[in-house]
């Protein structure tokens, strides 16, 4: 999955800038998405995910810079810009990842609170990938 002319530090830089926007969100709405996701907190247990957990993010956001970085590439030359990162993102996060997430969670019988809470998070991922790569280039 590698495309012409990727940047690879853009990448790189936006899929850990996009692991910590996460954590950063998920920390600060960690009680309500338990509560949203019927995930019961057990007494004296720490809400920091497992390893594997983390390691599997950061890989997806990897996949997920790469993946952004060469949709923002194919709009030609010139037109890799932050303003072009972000509404590139914006309709991919839009198209993709907001309606699997309510697709999905439907399925499984969640709420729209676990969905607006998801979307808000992969929302801020997208944006922030978007314009660390528009603003770095291809």
């Amino acid at each position: 999955m590698v495309y012409a002319g990727t940047n690879y530090l853009a990448v790189i830089i936006a899929a850990v800038a996009a692991f910590l926007v996460g954590a950063i969100y998920y920390g600060a709405l960690g009680k309500w998405w338990m509560k949203a996701a019927r995930i019961e907190p057990r007494a004296g247990a720490s809400r920091m995910p497992a390893p594997s957990q983390l390691v599997t993010s950061l890989i997806a956001e990897l996949v997920m810079a790469t993946v952004l970085s060469g949709a923002i590439g194919h709009l030609g030359p010139g037109q890799v810009t932050v303003r072009n990162g972000v509404i590139s993102a914006l309709i991919l996060w839009a198209g993709f990842m907001a309606t699997t997430l309510a697709v999905n969670q439907r399925y499984q019988g969640f709420g729209w609170d676990l969905t607006l809470i998801d979307a808000g998070h992969w929302l801020l991922v997208a944006l922030t990938m978007g314009a660390i790569i528009g603003a770095m280039g291809v």
